[in-house]
């Protein structure tokens, strides 16, 4: 019982954490006048994948590289296929030039680019495992992605920043270590957790992370993207979900990969044609609609999908 009560206390740890943590950095990065394109690109956008990250680094140091393999892919899945499927059912998204003919291609090369850098047994090596090396080249490719970001946002304020509430200095730094302290309790937690439940009734780690693990990090997301929607911000639910992908992939996959390397269990390929595939079904939508807008059916046939997907692994 007590593994079930630590597992849910986890994702709430998880979400509170991440919260105190953007406030306290935010308000600190207005009391010093950083832009809030940089604040947007940077503290929001590690607060809404810092669950994945925190998840991800936990099961690193553990030793637990399917929670952290099937935590990314998971999310990933989940971000396009559920979250989406979600938002354009409240409201059709309109999708911007940039989105489609660069955002979405380099949200696909990280989905192939996991393919290709787990599986190293099907290129001929002796062993599936994400190197050290191979984390340094998702990270350079992260790198790249933030450059092309901000510049972007600075030419054509892209990023909406949420209003930015003031604490005093000092609150400020308790509510940053507050939320450090959350976030790192929570993702042990929810690892321990996972590894728990999976032996008790006879699951993979890896399904265990693949769906609940990481819908439950996928929450900061899921409440970001319908309040959007409901507000009719196009944008704004696009460019969460697909930073998010993209900073999964190349920031969050990258870091763990260089603290530890990750040995790739095979089985999880089906998952990553899934990550594949729902990147290629997002882009074709889009393609088919004359004003390049994801529609309430698309909404649909992608919440379809994701049902699919999930009875697909507990079947």
């Amino acid at each position: 019982m007590l593994a079930y009560i630590l597992f849910i206390a986890g994702f709430v740890f998880l979400v509170y954490g991440a919260n105190w943590l953007v406030d306290g950095a935010a308000s600190i990065a207005k009391k010093h006048n950083i832009s809030h394109v940089v604040t947007g690109m940077t503290i929001v956008a590690l607060g809404t994948s810092a669950p994945e990250l925190v998840v991800n680094l936990v099961a690193s140091f553990r030793g637990t590289a399917d929670v952290a393999f099937g935590n990314i892919l998971g999310s990933n899945i989940s971000n396009i296929f559920l979250i989406l499927g979600i938002s354009a059912l409240i409201f059709p998204l309109a999708v911007n030039k940039n989105t489609f003919l660069k955002e979405i291609p380099f949200a696909l090369l990280g989905a192939v680019l996991i393919g290709i850098l787990a599986n190293d047994l099907l290129l001929g090596d002796g062993t599936s495992i994400v190197r050290r090396s191979d984390g340094l080249v998702l990270m350079i490719f992260f790198g790249l992605f933030m450059v092309y970001a901000i510049g972007i946002a600075k030419k054509k304020d892209l990023i909406e920043v949420p209003a930015i509430k003031e604490f005093p200095l000092g609150m400020a730094l308790i509510m940053i270590l507050a939320g450090m302290l959350a976030l790192v309790a929570g993702g042990r937690w929810i690892v321990q957790g996972a590894v728990e439940i999976a032996g008790r009734f006879g699951m993979s780690e890896a399904v265990i992370s693949l769906t609940i693990v990481a819908l439950g990090t996928s929450l900061p997301e899921l409440a970001t993207c319908v309040v959007a929607a409901l507000k009719r911000n196009a944008d704004m639910v696009i460019g969460n979900i697909l930073g998010s992908n993209i900073f999964n992939v190349f920031f969050v996959l990258g870091v763990s990969a260089v603290i530890k390397p990750l040995p790739f269990n095979k089985t999880l390929n089906f998952d990553i044609l899934g990550g594949i595939l729902a990147v290629v079904i997002l882009w074709l939508f889009i393609l088919s609609s004359r004003q390049k807008t994801l529609k309430r059916w698309h909404g649909g046939v992608l919440l379809a999908f994701y049902v699919a997907y999930i009875t697909i692994l507990l079947v």
